[in-house]
């Protein structure tokens, strides 16, 4: 079982807001997750992150991997 810290998309149509998940990699984007760290909303400026370190630190540390939007974000957080 491979573990990610993904996007899910939330919010109306042209109207983006997203989730920070930690999902199995086989479940579909927004279908079934195990746990929820976060979210990122693109549309303020500047772009609204809020991801809860200690629980992402945990997760990576666990072996979860994170996509590479995830990561961009993380990184600008200064998580990683």
């Amino acid at each position: 079982m491979a573990v990610k810290i993904r996007l899910r998309r939330m919010g109306a149509k042209k109207a983006p807001f997203y989730r920070v998940v930690v999902a199995d990699s086989r479940y579909p984007r927004d279908g079934r997750f195990i746990e929820e760290i976060g979210t990122y909303n693109p549309l303020k400026e500047p772009a609204e992150v809020n991801i809860d370190a200690e629980k992402a630190k945990s997760w990576i540390g666990n072996g979860a991997q994170p996509t590479d939007t995830v990561k961009r974000l993380l990184k600008n957080a200064g998580i990683i």
